[in-house]
């Protein structure tokens, strides 16, 4: 790992332990709770998919007639993610995106896919982001998150985007909250099975051979260049900080 890759990690690092370390995970109790706590998540997989599709548009080439585009390594790595992510396997074997997934675990676990569902169908009819989460009645906190999220593409810079993947989207999953999810889906005749795959699979995939793969490309894309490194820094404390707000909304609704 590169001397700037650990300076980054450093600069992040409190409000990293501010994520790992936050009350909501100890305040989800009940497969209500849960169901509270997926019902915001979703839409941070939902706008995951735009952030990871922006940069794959950014460094490799699609459209037509193609010509090679930018370092044909970085398209490797690109593409190799997109696969994972974008048409993955769910514990039967059967191919889905993760967003896909995780809906699918919403749905066995109870959870309303309403707001969600209904964004999504804004999108496709051709509204814009903004108006699509107003349509929806999407709570402050969720607006703010996939706001700042759609900020970071509209920069249309490669090296921001691939550091906010790579640092400002990590899924910090907290070993407790593993045992708690496991516990719980034993609980309730195993109605968290697929999310319970779903954070598993994420560690798995995300926390092994993508993250080393994202890393690679982050390097890449900043090189040696000092602003493209403090570009990169300043964009991934924004999206921590917005993901905190998000958690702290998110306890509080469990709370009340």
């Amino acid at each position: 790992m590169s001397r700037e890759i650990e300076v980054l990690r450093r600069e992040i690092a409190p409000l990293r332990n501010e994520l790992v370390n936050h009350p909501l995970y100890a305040s989800i109790k009940t497969l209500r709770d849960l169901n509270v706590f997926m019902e915001h998540h979703v839409f941070a997989v939902w706008d995951f998919m735009s952030l990871l599709k922006s940069l794959q548009r950014k460094l490799t080439c699609i459209d037509v007639p193609w010509v090679p585009k930018g370092n044909a390594s970085t398209r490797y790595l690109i593409n190799e993610i997109v696969t994972g992510e974008e048409s993955d396997v769910d514990q039967n074997g059967v191919r889905q995106s993760h967003f896909e997934l995780y809906l699918n675990a919403m749905k066995e676990a109870g959870s309303d896919t309403t707001s969600i569902e209904n964004l999504v169908l804004q999108i496709g009819a051709g509204n814009n982001v903004t108006d699509a989460l107003s349509i929806t009645n999407a709570a402050e906190p969720i607006a703010e998150f996939v706001k700042n999220t759609f900020d970071a593409i509209a920069t249309d810079k490669a090296h921001v985007l691939a550091a906010v993947f790579t640092f400002g989207r990590e899924d910090l999953i907290p070993g407790m909250f593993l045992s708690f999810v496991d516990e719980l889906n034993k609980q309730t005749d195993y109605k968290v099975s697929t999310f319970q795959y779903y954070l598993e699979r994420h560690i798995e995939v995300d926390g092994g051979h993508h993250s080393i793969l994202a890393y690679e490309m982050t390097e890449q894309l900043c090189g040696n260049n000092s602003n493209y490194w403090a570009d990169a820094t300043n964009a991934v404390k924004d999206a921590l900080k917005a993901r905190i707000a998000l958690w702290n909304h998110i306890y509080q609704t469990i709370q009340s």
